[in-house]
């Protein structure tokens, strides 16, 4: 899939991520990232090298066992670093659940406008 820019990426990346469970472990991993450059600055320079290894790894986990689909990096790394950023902010701050059901409801208009 082609893109044009970020917010026509979000949406494909919100799609990829439909299961609630999917979101945590996302959400656990980028958690994760930022304890490791905390530690990283504060104890040692090598836990850098550990946030994309748990990160990456509790990603994609929920995508292959999960939610059952190929993750969204590998063929849109930078975009998808964003969009997981993105989407820890607006879980950190509850709003995460109403950006899912948004884009259901743009997607549904934007198929019954189509058809």
């Amino acid at each position: 899939m082609e893109f044009k820019s970020f917010e026509e990426f979000w949406p494909f990346y919100v799609s990829q991520h439909s299961k609630p469970e999917t979101r945590r472990w996302h959400f656990v991993g980028t958690a994760s990232v930022v304890v490791c450059l905390g530690l990283a600055l504060w104890v040692n320079g090598w836990f850098v090298l550990l946030a994309p290894v748990i990160a990456y790894g509790l990603a994609w986990y929920s995508h292959f066992f999960v939610e059952g689909n190929k993750p969204a990096t590998f063929g849109h790394p930078l975009w998808s670093l964003l969009a997981d950023f993105r989407m820890f902010v607006l879980m950190l701050t509850g709003k995460m659940d109403q950006e899912v059901q948004r884009l259901k409801r743009e997607k549904k208009n934007q198929d019954v406008g189509g058809a």
